[in-house]
């Protein structure tokens, strides 16, 4: 079982999101562990329980202090070993090659920044890994945590209901995923390409990654120069 640990200001977020269909049933059934814990907890002055302060050398906004995240990281970590992963747009862009290599964790530390982010002794002495979930900035880390927990989730085996279904998906041979489509085959003069129809195997997989190949170089022609780096 994979555990995650998420630290952050606001756990009443995380209520809803996780509470639901298959993320919801792999807690259910034992394949991960969601625990959220409250970083004003681990604040020293609990009447007050403030985990922030104003940075040093001025400027906007408000920092996340170390003392309660040293102490959180410390209590949850306990004696096991634990990958911690800091979300921050600073970060290296979160891919399905990290969530791949993240499931083979047994524990997960997640620490959700906000304001200006956090104490820099943080990320120096306690932080393994910093992933960034785009090129844009966000009001907290509360969104990018639940998207590293469903991305690693689902690539647990039996977690989704068909394994197979993860072979041919987006990204796993640095292409998108081609169109799909379902009943009727013929919705208000809308058809279904003829080769999905035909029942011969070999045929609709070549169509496939055709189609992706082709969805691939006008929406990310990025992914086809990563592959030909991957073997130069």
């Amino acid at each position: 079982m994979l555990r995650f640990d998420i630290i952050t200001l606001f756990p009443n977020a995380f209520v809803s999101i996780f509470g639901e269909s298959i993320i919801k049933r792999a807690q259910d059934s034992k394949k991960i562990a969601i625990h959220v814990h409250d970083l004003r907890d681990y604040a020293e002055d609990q009447k007050k329980r403030r985990a922030d302060d104003r940075p040093f050398g001025g400027g906007p906004g408000m920092v996340l202090s170390p003392q309660p995240l040293f102490d959180a990281i410390k209590k949850v970590k306990g004696r096991r070993k634990a990958t911690v992963i800091y979300v921050t747009p600073s970060g290296e862009p979160f891919s399905q090659k990290h969530a791949k290599r993240l499931t083979k964790s047994k524990n997960l530390i997640i620490i959700c920044g906000h304001y200006e982010g956090i104490d820099e002794r943080v990320r120096e002495h306690l932080v393994n890994e910093e992933f960034s979930i785009g090129d844009y900035v966000l009001t907290g880390g509360e969104i990018p945590a639940m998207v590293i927990v469903d991305a690693v989730s689902r690539l647990l085996p039996g977690v989704l209901g068909k394994d197979e279904s993860l072979v041919n998906e987006s990204f796993e041979s640095n292409l998108l995923e081609g169109p799909q489509y379902t009943r009727p085959a013929d919705f208000r003069g809308l058809k279904v390409p003829d080769v999905l129809l035909s029942g011969h195997h070999q045929q609709i997989e070549q169509w496939r990654q055709a189609e992706a190949l082709k969805r691939t170089k006008k929406i990310r022609p990025d992914l086809l120069q990563k592959e030909r780096n991957h073997h130069e």
